[in-house]
């Protein structure tokens, strides 16, 4: 399948899709969108790929937001159907049975900021900002901000950035909890010293902070394929019951865990003091 908005590669394990509109700030359109849901398609049926890092084009943007143009052309079939696509593919992100971590490399507004709620984890470079202003748009989130973003943060946080339309830095995306870490990721030159603009501001380097990225998820790619499915199916559907159907689930996948090819490999392995070879069966 050729794209024209995002990038997929896989290599060593791990799948990059790479949103690529820059010129766009990364902007999501219907075409973008239905490419993000056709990339993970591909993902989730391709044993190459062990886990998932989703990232924007450039240093400015990870995605700032829906297409405005766009969005100012529905109605409210139209509206209503745009949402629909939107939030199916960001479920098939969420749903995939393979860690993905969204790496902010800059504005994730609006639909970006929805997008990186949907993967599993969120690495913000220290220059990202978040955001869901639709509000001052005279719409609403549509792609899921409404219903993740209170899950992540607590009901009242998630109503002051939705009803206020704010936009926070890194820094306090990490400390209310949208954000699981901060990655500050200069420029080096030969000495080690940070290279700086014309401003006097680091200039950002996506490299190293992509590689960073990738060292994180290759640390949980380490682990058991068959363990990590079972985390990520017990926590997403756990989180659609009460505490004690949540704990019957997680009793379910602890039992039938027993019956995989990696549970015998990992406590005998640990029983012989030697290094565990999962095979994800």
């Amino acid at each position: 399948m050729e794209f024209k908005n995002i990038i997929l590669t896989v290599e060593d394990g791990i799948a990059v899709v790479t949103i690529n509109r820059p010129k766009n700030l990364n902007s999501l359109s219907t075409a973008t969108v239905n490419e993000i849901g056709w990339a993970f398609d591909i993902i989730a049926g391709d044993a190459a790929a062990k886990g998932v890092i989703v990232i924007g084009a450039g240093d400015k943007a990870f995605v700032a937001g829906a297409d405005i143009a766009e969005l100012a052309a529905k109605d409210t079939l139209s509206g209503r159907e745009f949402a629909i696509i939107g939030q199916r593919a960001f479920n098939k992100i969420e749903s995939l049975p393979k860690p993905v971590i969204a790496g902010v490399n800059g504005f994730a507004l609006g639909g970006g900021c929805e997008l990186a709620m949907a993967c599993h984890l969120r690495v913000a470079a220290a220059h990202a900002k978040f955001g869901q202003p639709e509000v001052g748009l005279g719409v609403i989130p549509g792609f899921g901000g409404t219903q993740r973003l209170p899950r992540l943060v607590g009901k009242g946080r998630a109503l002051e950035l939705l009803l206020g339309g704010g936009i926070i830095d890194a820094a306090e995306a990490y400390r209310i909890g949208l954000v699981n870490c901060v990655l500050d990721t200069p420029k080096k030159d030969a000495d080690s010293n940070t290279i700086k603009d014309e401003k006097g501001r680091p200039i950002f380097d996506r490299e190293t902070f992509l590689a960073e990225i990738k060292r994180m998820l290759k640390g949980f790619l380490a682990k058991s394929p068959v363990a990590l499915t079972y985390v990520i199916e017990a926590v997403n559907r756990g989180f659609e019951h009460d505490l004690e159907e949540g704990l019957k689930l997680e009793a379910d996948l602890f039992g039938l865990i027993y019956t995989t090819a990696d549970c015998q490999e990992g406590l005998n392995a640990f029983l012989e003091k030697r290094e565990a070879k999962f095979i994800g069966k």
